[in-house]
């Protein structure tokens, strides 16, 4: 397997940090989600030269080694997806494969949307493509269905207190890190498992007792995201959710608005988001009509390309040999 490495490059008026592999071959740009880092992709890097391409995952903005802006206002999906834009360019080329996970799906759903001349082909991990839709904003829509339905505080709708959870995450960077690597629940630890809905006046992450931690990830991978998050605190991480109304309210441009390029979707079976995405999971076709597979790896949880690593590079693999 290719050795990874590691660089820096100017972009979008950011230092970025890059975990790459591969020096030639068709561009492949892979996008982490929340809490996460570039490491999250340390499985697939290597196994994508290997097979021939040039593999580069960004430390996303705000996030590990790439320091973002202090204000909320920065962290829109427009700015996130000029992120991405800006480093292919800073890398000498032109048009490249973008990769997602979580809230990185959801900004390699939005590039392929908005610049399909330059990322020709979109594969996106948990979180399916949402097309805008007339109506209330996101987050009072949120507040609306759980108040209705009696489960508590929604964990996007505590995001939105700017200082509340960041607050909570890092009293203990380890533990929280623990819940939520640890928190959707192996096989037999059912029992172990959190909740994304918080009842009034308890913590948005309970872990009782110090838990081992899943079988997917060693105490030294481990330690890569706890020294991280000790570094930088959870604030603008947490920002990209406080921009989710905006965001709505900036696409309005692109309501209804189909993905045109060839598409690929990898989720897990026990992943929680299918919870509250299920529909747009299943509606996927018909927003993404060049959806060449819609790939549900059984057993695995959210964190599936690191749960699952050789189903989703089997996967990510074949999908691009297939372009």
């Amino acid at each position: 397997m290719s050795e990874i490495k590691h660089a820096r490059v100017e972009a979008n008026g950011l230092s970025f940090a890059l975990s790459t592999a591969g020096d030639a071959g068709p561009l492949v740009v892979l996008c982490h989600g929340f809490p996460e880092l570039a490491y999250s992709w340390r499985h697939q890097l290597p196994a994508l030269a290997a097979a021939g391409f040039r593999a580069v995952a960004p430390d996303m903005r705000g996030y590990g080694g790439t320091r973002g802006p202090n204000s909320v206002d920065r962290y829109s999906v427009f700015e996130l997806v000029g992120d991405i834009v800006a480093i292919v360019q800073a890398l000498g080329e032109r048009e490249a494969i973008i990769v997602g996970h979580d809230w990185g799906a959801a900004v390699a759903w939005q590039a392929a949307l908005i610049r399909p001349d330059m990322f020709k082909a979109v594969c996106a991990m948990s979180v399916p493509f949402q097309p805008r839709r007339p109506g209330k904003l996101p987050i009072d829509s949120y507040r609306k269905i759980t108040a209705e339905k009696g489960l508590g505080e929604f964990y996007i709708v505590a995001f939105q207190d700017e200082g509340r959870v960041e607050a909570e995450f890092e009293v203990d960077v380890e533990r929280t890190m623990r819940a939520v690597f640890g928190g959707i629940a192996e096989e037999g630890r059912e029992a172990d498992r959190w909740s994304l809905y918080a009842k009034p006046g308890e913590p948005l992450l309970q872990l009782h007792n110090p838990r081992p931690l899943p079988a997917w990830i060693s105490e030294r991978e481990f330690a890569v995201f706890v020294d991280a998050f000790r570094a930088n605190g959870f604030r603008r991480p947490i920002h990209w959710y406080r921009n989710i109304d905006r965001n709505w309210l900036l696409s309005a441009p692109w309501q209804d608005a189909s993905i045109g390029v060839p598409a690929l979707f990898i989720t897990g079976s026990r992943d929680p988001v299918r919870g509250f995405a299920g529909a747009a999971e299943r509606a996927l076709a018909e927003f993404v009509p060049d959806l060449r597979g819609s790939v549900v790896i059984e057993g695995a949880g959210h964190w599936v390309q690191q749960e699952a690593a050789a189903e989703v590079n089997e996967a990510l693999l074949g999908f691009l040999k297939g372009l």
